[in-house]
Formats: C-alpha cells, sequence, structure tokens
C-alpha cells in the first residue's frame, strides 16, 4: 500500500495513492496523522483495505492539496558514508562499521517546500537517499527481527551545508539546519518494496541528474542499519532513518570544479517505487 501525508485548507489528513489517484481516508473515518496508523500497524492497514473495497470515495484534485513530512518522528538518524563509491568519492575508505548521525525535528520539510539556505554559509550540497519508516518499538533488535520493525519506505535528501559539517569531527552543524531533511511525503508499505532487489535512486538539479544508483549497493544493508541503530537509541513508531547517499554529490567532484547549491536552484530525489522529492532552494 502507498499513503501520504497532506492538509487540505489547513485540516491534515492520511491518503491512499489508488490507480485513480489519491483518496483521503480520514475521510472514511481513519486518523488524521500518519503516526496513528503506523502504530495500528498491519491491523490498521487491513482494515484500510477493506473500507477501500466496500467504498470508494472521490479521489482528490492534487492542487488543492498541500504535502506534509510523511511523518512525525521523535529519532531522525541517518547513515553516513553507506555506498562504497560514495565513501571513495570523498576521499575516505569504507567503514567498518555503520557511522550514524542525527538531524533534528525541524530540519524536516515536506514536498515542494522551499527551503531557506542561510547567507552566513555557502558550501550546500545535495544527498539522495532510500529513508527507513519504523513502525514498531525496537530496542536492540537482531538482524532478522529488524524487517518485522518496519513499517515502509520512502526518499529524502540529507541537504548538507559542507562547510559547517567539517568544522570538526562531529557532523551535526553541518546536518540539522532548519529545513535540511526533506522527505517525500509517500510511504511505501515494506510488503510492497523490497530494499534489497534493485531500486534505482536518483538526484536532479535543476532537471539534469546528477545521482544515479541502486539501493541494493548499500555497504550496510537496511536491516542492519536497524539493528545496528537499535543497540544504542530506542527506536519508535514513525523514526525515521536515512540510509546514506550514493555517489555523485558535489562535495565528491575535484577542487576548483565544485559549484555549490545556492538559491532558486531546484533538487529532485526519485527512488523507483515510491516516487518524488522536490526541493526549491531560496
Amino acid at each position: 500500500m502507498k499513503l501520504c501525508n497532506a492538509q487540505i485548507n489547513g485540516r491534515p489528513f492520511v491518503g491512499v495513492i489508488t490507480e485513480g489517484g489519491i483518496v483521503n481516508i480520514t475521510a472514511l473515518g481513519f486518523p488524521e496523522r500518519m503516526n496513528d496508523i503506523i502504530v495500528g500497524g498491519d491491523e490498521m492497514l487491513n482494515r484500510v483495505r477493506t473500507a477501500l473495497s466496500m467504498e470508494m470515495p472521490p479521489v482528490l484534485d492534487e492542487k488543492r492539496i498541500q504535502f506534509l513530512p510523511v511523518t512525525e518522528p521523535k529519532k531522525i538518524i541517518c547513515v553516513g558514508l553507506n555506498y562504497e563509491a560514495h565513501a571513495r568519492e570523498g576521499g575516505g575508505k569504507i567503514p567498518d562499521y555503520p557511522i550514524y548521525f542525527s538531524k533534528f525535528n525541524d530540519s524536516l520539510s515536506a514536498h515542494n517546500q522551499p527551503v531557506t539556505l542561510p547567507p552566513w554559509l555557502s558550501k550546500y550540497d545535495y544527498e539522495a537517499e532510500l529513508v527507513i519508516v519504523m513502525g514498531r518499538h525496537a530496542h536492540n533488535v537482531s538482524v532478522e527481527d529488524a524487517e518485522v520493525c518496519i513499517f515502509g519506505y520512502t526518499c529524502g535528501n540529507d541537504l548538507s551545508a559542507r562547510d559547517a559539517q567539517f568544522l570538526s569531527s562531529q557532523w551535526l552543524p553541518g546536518k540539522s539546519l532548519p529545513g535540511f531533511a526533506p522527505i517525500v511525503p509517500y510511504i511505501l508499505t515494506r510488503d510492497c518494496f523490497d530494499p534489497y532487489e534493485s531500486n534505482r535512486i536518483t538526484c536532479e538539479l535543476n532537471g539534469v541528474t546528477v545521482q544515479s544508483a541502486d539501493t541494493k549497493d548499500m555497504v550496510f544493508k537496511c536491516f542492519e542499519a536497524v539493528s545496528t541503530a537499535s543497540r544504542f537509541f530506542p527506536l519508535s513508531p514513525g523514526d525515521v532513518i536515512f540510509t546514506g547517499t550514493p555517489e555523485g554529490v558535489i562535495l565528491g567532484r575535484p577542487k576548483g570544479t565544485r559549484v555549490w547549491l545556492k538559491p532558486g536552484d531546484i533538487v529532485t530525489v526519485s527512488i523507483d517505487g515510491i516516487g518524488s522529492l522536490t526541493t526549491p532552494l531560496e
């Protein structure tokens, strides 16, 4: 099932993406918050399927919809250097252990929501990423048990201010600026998306493809990333894990050829089967 989080005239709702368009399931009596759908788990999804089989409301006009970040996470966790080619393009090596960092909740932004680039920094970069959405509480879970703790998958852009990121060994200052965690409004539930299969992930800058890779090429696969993170950070339904970016970032280009992101640029991240996330920069 493919779900979305949005609002019309300031009223939030959860939608289901059907062949005909977006159906407002909140109008059928389901919660208006995606996190409540997530907490309901498989039982909630089965109820939604049953309701849609009995009654299919009119689809919504997308021009009237304002998309929202897909969840309201307590934690936004990110995995660094999780594609071999990306690690090497920055002059690094493949890590022996997952590198984790975080973003703050006010870093969240939605599809088509402009993100402001603060003028006191300048080296702005994109990072297309597959994002895991947690469906259950997970604390010190095994790799084998990690899959059932996942609700689904979405895509995001780990926007980065490189001049702030490398002020010290801690990446947080360059990763958690307001709006620097855009997430597509869609979730593809785990029964509809296999991160271990071939899933094309791309990033376009002003219509030109700058990243193109495959999610199966991660160093630390999704279930391992969840399991390892859960040893240190208790994970809750609705929490998200950015799983790392492939090669093609601006930082990976030779010095003297790097043209950093600037106001007026438009970045679009896409993953096959999930959808596209567009972020205008201002």
